[in-house]
């Protein structure tokens, strides 16, 4: 008996060290370009692997309340973090890691006029030419939410509500912008700066006066490991601080900065 536990003990070892060295990651959709980069740069550096995966915000809260096995937890708002934090899965509140913005996107060429009030979209649904116009679900992703209190701040939510296309997090809703079915949207300035994507459309960001800030919160949860706590301090080390400004995120200032 002690011989059949021995060698199952074994066969075991090498779920046991993956588990360890690559920590589950949920992260933000709005990540989904700019983290690779910072994990890449993480593995270069310690030489760990990371398993991240990419959704809305608010439906990763949801599961890690129903027991989901993450280790950590970047959101795109920090109300979800806050949240999980009273409930005690979290290790302590965490931290804001970047503030995000949103642009407006259309495709390349587009007959759409590009300005602060979005009168171009207002003129394009009083002409009939609006068909499509895409943003994040705002009952559940951030990005969404910012993106309906920027059009009810400019007047716009009423007019162009029925023509919305709702993603179900950040990237899908690019997808929808961006899928020639759709005359533009709202989305995650950091997604529409990727290459690909620019290459193929015109994109205005929105001034952060019309939408409450996307400050982006990222935590620990409860049972993290080595791995996973170096990962979180890496994202606030110089080298992903400057990827993320790469890729359009503000960066919060650092205690040593405000003093």
């Amino acid at each position: 008996m002690k011989l059949l536990t021995f060698f199952l003990a074994i066969l075991l070892l090498p779920s046991v060290a993956q588990s360890v060295q690559n920590p589950r990651i949920a992260a933000a959709s709005s990540l989904q370009f700019v983290l690779p980069e910072i994990a890449a740069a993480f593995k270069q550096e310690t030489g760990h692997n990371l398993r991240i995966t990419y959704g809305s915000s608010g439906n990763f809260r949801r599961q890690i309340t129903q027991g989901a096995p993450f280790d950590l937890f970047l959101s795109a708002d920090e109300a979800y973090v806050h949240a999980l934090s009273e409930q005690r899965l979290t290790i302590d509140s965490g931290r804001v890691y970047a503030l995000g913005r949103v642009a407006v996107i259309v495709p390349k060429n587009s007959d759409i006029e590009l300005t602060q009030d979005l009168s171009g979209f207002a003129a394009a649904i009083d002409g009939g030419q609006l068909q499509h116009f895409a943003i994040a679900n705002p009952d559940h992703a951030p990005y969404g939410k910012a993106a309906r209190e920027a059009l009810q701040a400019i007047g716009l939510w009423k007019a162009i509500e029925p023509f919305l296309v709702k993603g179900e997090n950040a990237s899908q809703a690019l997808q929808f912008a961006v899928s020639g079915s759709s005359q533009g949207g709202i989305v995650a300035y950091a997604l529409a700066l990727t290459p690909s994507i620019a290459s193929i459309s015109e994109v205005m960001l929105i001034d952060q006066s019309r939408h409450a800030p996307i400050s982006q919160r990222m935590v620990l949860l409860k049972g993290a490991g080595e791995v996973a706590r170096q990962f979180y301090d890496f994202i606030g080390s110089p080298t992903a601080r400057e990827i993320l400004k790469a890729y359009g995120y503000d960066i919060p200032l650092t205690s040593e900065e405000t003093s």
